[in-house]
Formats: structure tokens, C-alpha cells, sequence
């Protein structure tokens, strides 16, 4: 039997959406820069602790862990309370455990608030899109999640660039507590300004049981597709976005602070096209194809693959220029395949569905992969841990192209 939706006059006025979407993208931004300060700091924290790459590595995976075994219990609240209230819990953690990262004085107090930090994360990485999804009907998504994940490469240049620069003049507490205030100020915004709109306002006429709910889901084949290849995409993203300052700073023979800029360079500039050029293509593309949302995301996965290759093992000289068209082509399925996961489902179980999405992305993919890479590192070289994602890049590729024949159907006269 089919479930209505709420019905359209419950929907809030189009000021009320796009603040929200410049909120959260604020917010989502300085999300991503609390979490890369880490990495353009690494070598810093190594040297600071005296530690190797597997057990520096473990930091990032102890964030993980913390962060999946949250998102069900985020997924199940969000599906069942108002989102507002737990998006600003989850940034009032978050920021006030990356302030507190600089009073640590040990290994292990650094471990567990790098763990507890990934609680926060998860919150509002599940609750934010599901919110956004009852902004816009399914045809709209891919363009306004788009816009919010432009917040992902200008949030992680700025972390880089912030850990780099400001570790090498002030050390690597400094960046932490500069970090952290932005973080404060934004929720304080949210609080005021954001209106939730009621669950499902932006549905069909018609929401599918097998889309709605947990039985449906196990064999959702459109969501399952999407999810597996974005975290075999996601074991690369987080594995590369860890090490590479430390890769340039080893193998490219660049100092801390410009390995960071650098990297934050590349990853701005890309970002910010890739991500916005990747959603203006898929936008046309669904106007033909159901299926361009996983189409664009595979291709662009695959065509990555040999200038990742030419990163790790080319000559020094075409070591940046390699990087930098590999992020951008990776940068381009940003918006199109997490429209494609949130369009999978209908807004009953969105937010679950999320934090599943989420727990598997994470647990098969950037949760372990800066360990693995350091363990390969530790036993051989840095070149050869990185290689290791070369291996999740092709998998991805196959399942989001084996997704491709699950696209749901939209309104393609409305894109």
C-alpha cells in the first residue's frame, strides 16, 4: 500500500529552503575544516608523540569508528524527532572537542577526542541532507546537493592550509583552537534562522513501501550499488586526503607548509569546479537518462585511475599536475551520486538509510584505509601503500556502473 507524503501546502516558502541551504553549507564547510586540520598537521602530531605512520594513521580511524557506531542510533532519531535541534548538538560537539584538541598532553588523549569528535560528525553528516531532501522533489536534489557539498573541497583546502601554515609558524595546537570558533558562531545562526520543514513535504504524490522502509531497503539495489561504490571510492578519497602532505613532503620534497597549500590549492580549485561542473552535467544528462546520476559518478571513478597511478610511481615533475586532474575527475560525482543514495529512498526511512549509507561508507572505506596505508607504508614505502587505492577506485567504478540499470525513475520534464 502506498504512504501519501506531506502534502505540498506544508511546504515552507523558497527563502525559508535556500537559507537553510546557505546555513548548512556553512556549517558543512567548517565541518570538513575541523576535520582536515588534522592531516595538513600530520607530520607535526608524529614527531610531537613520536610515532609511526600505522599508529598516526590510527587516529583517523578511531574518528571512524566512533562515527559509524553513531549513525544508526543518529539515522533512528532523525527519522523520528525534529533535525534542527540535533544538527546543533552535533556542531556544538564537534567544536568544542576540536578546541580542546590543543590541551592534550598525550597519544591517548589525543586518540580519544579524535574518537569522540567523529560522534558529533555523524550527527549532522546524516541529519543535513535528509533535511535538505524535504526542501527540493527528487529532480531538484542533485543541483542543491551540489551547492552543499561545494562545502567539502574549500572546507578541507582551508584545513589543510590552516594545519600546514599555522603549525609550521605557531606549532600544531595553534591550528586547533583557530579551528574551532567558526564552528560556535555558525550554530548560533542555525538556532535562529533555520526553519524545519515537515518530513516528506517534497515527496511524490506517492511514496513506495519498498523504498519506505528497513524490509525494503535490504534489497534496494539502486541504494545498495550507490553506497558500495562510493565507499570503495570513499577507502581512496580518505586514504589519499591523509597522506598526501605527508606524500609531497617525503617523495616531492616540499616543505610542511607547502605541501599544504599545495594540496589545499589543488583541492580548492578542483573542488569547487569539479563539483559544480560534475552536477551541471548530470543535471543534463537526467534530462535523457534516469541513470546519469551513476553514470557520470563511474566514468569519472574509472578515468581518475591512471592519473592516480601516474601520482604515485611518474616522475616528480608531473607528480602535482597528476593529482591535480585525478582529484578534479573524482571531484565531479560529488553531488550526482549522494543525490543519486538520497533519491534511493523516500523520506520515511531517509535518514536511517543515511546513517546506513554512512556506517558502510565509513567501515569499508576511510575508516581503515590510513591504517592499511600506513601498515604498507611501515612494511615497505609510502608509494606502495598508496597503490592500494588504486585497487578501490576500479571496484567502484564497476558497482556505481552496475547501479546504473536501478535508477528510480524522476520527472525529467521538471529537471
Amino acid at each position: 500500500m502506498a504512504v501519501k507524503p506531506a502534502h505540498s501546502s506544508t511546504r515552507l516558502p523558497a527563502s525559508a529552503a535556500w537559507t537553510a541551504l546557505a546555513l548548512l553549507t556553512a556549517l558543512n564547510l567548517l565541518n570538513y575544516t575541523d576535520r582536515y586540520v588534522l592531516a595538513g598537521v600530520q607530520p607535526l602530531v608524529q614527531r610531537a608523540f613520536h610515532v609511526r605512520d600505522e599508529r598516526i594513521g590510527s587516529l583517523t580511524f578511531a574518528f571512524f569508528i566512533a562515527y559509524m557506531f553513531a549513525a544508526p542510533l543518529t539515522g533512528w532519531l532523525g527519522d523520528r524527532f525534529p533535525r534542527k535541534p540535533l544538527i546543533l548538538a552535533g556542531a556544538l560537539l564537534w567544536s568544542l572537542l576540536t578546541f580542546s584538541t590543543a590541551m592534550v598532553h598525550t597519544f591517548g588523549e589525543l586518540y580519544l577526542r579524535h574518537a569522540l569528535v567523529g560522534i558529533g560528525e555523524a550527527s549532522f553528516g546524516i541529519f543535513a541532507p535528509a533535511l535538505l531532501s524535504d526542501y527540493w522533489p527528487p529532480e531538484q536534489r542533485n543541483r542543491i546537493l551540489t551547492l552543499f557539498y561545494l562545502a567539502l573541497p574549500i572546507g578541507a583546502a582551508l584545513g589543510y592550509i590552516l594545519g600546514g601554515t599555522l603549525g609550521q609558524a605557531c606549532g600544531w595546537k595553534m591550528p586547533f583552537y583557530v579551528a574551532a570558533a567558526p564552528g560556535l558562531m555558525v550554530a548560533l545562526l542555525v538556532w535562529i534562522f533555520l526553519r524545519e520543514p515537515a518530513r516528506g513535504a517534497s515527496e511524490p504524490l506517492a511514496i513506495k513501501p519498498d523504498r519506505a522502509t528497513l524490509a525494503g531497503l535490504t534489497h534496494n539495489a539502486a541504494y545498495w550499488t550507490a553506497t558500495l561504490g562510493m565507499a570503495m571510492m570513499v577507502f581512496t578519497l580518505g586514504g589519499i586526503s591523509i597522506w598526501m602532505p605527508t606524500f609531497l613532503y617525503r617523495y616531492g620534497h616540499y616543505s610542511l607548509a607547502a605541501a599544504s597549500q599545495v594540496l589545499g590549492a589543488i583541492t580548492v580549485v578542483d573542488g569547487i569546479v569539479g563539483t559544480w561542473l560534475g552536477g551541471w552535467l548530470a543535471q543534463r544528462w537526467l534530462r535523457r537518462n534516469k541513470a546519469a546520476l551513476y553514470l557520470l559518478s563511474a566514468w569519472s571513478v574509472l578515468l581518475a585511475a591512471p592519473f592516480a597511478l601516474l601520482v604515485f610511481y611518474g616522475p616528480r615533475s608531473t607528480m602535482v599536475p597528476c593529482l591535480a586532474l585525478a582529484e578534479f575527475l573524482l571531484f565531479l560525482n560529488t553531488g550526482p551520486l549522494n543525490a543519486a543514495i538520497v533519491n534511493a529512498v523516500d523520506a520515511p526511512i531517509r535518514s536511517t538509510a543515511i546513517a546506513i549509507e554512512l556506517f558502510m561508507i565509513h567501515a569499508l572505506g576511510d575508516a581503515p584505509s590510513p591504517r592499511v596505508i600506513g601498515w604498507v607504508s611501515d612494511h615497505s614505502t609510502l608509494r606502495e601503500g598508496l597503490a592500494v587505492t588504486l585497487i578501490t577506485l576500479l571496484l567502484s567504478a564497476i558497482l556505481i556502473f552496475a547501479g546504473a540499470k536501478y535508477a528510480p525513475d524522476i520527472d525529467a520534464a521538471a529537471v
